[in-house]
């Protein structure tokens, strides 16, 4: 599957929360109970794969870099301005 994070807070973000501060922007979102998942980040987009191999790509909108981390089964992106 994949998604797009769209720019402006009232996009089509899906499940994800939106933090935006002085120079970066934070989006999070649950990924519920769900274990064995890791996160990469590829030029731009972030890659989810499950121990089962199902995967979920993320388009992230970014001219500067991204890190994304899963801790507690909550999947955060974070995205330099």
């Amino acid at each position: 599957m994949k998604i797009t994070l769209q720019d402006s807070p009232g996009g089509d973000e899906g499940q994800f929360t939106r933090y935006d501060y002085a120079d970066t922007t934070v989006f999070a979102a649950d990924l519920g109970m769900r274990g064995g998942a890791s996160v990469d980040v590829l030029d731009h987009t972030a890659i989810v794969v499950w121990d089962d191999d199902e995967q979920l790509e993320i388009e992230i909108p970014t001219e500067g870099g991204a890190r994304a981390f899963i801790k507690n089964g909550i999947l955060t992106i974070e995205v330099d301005r």
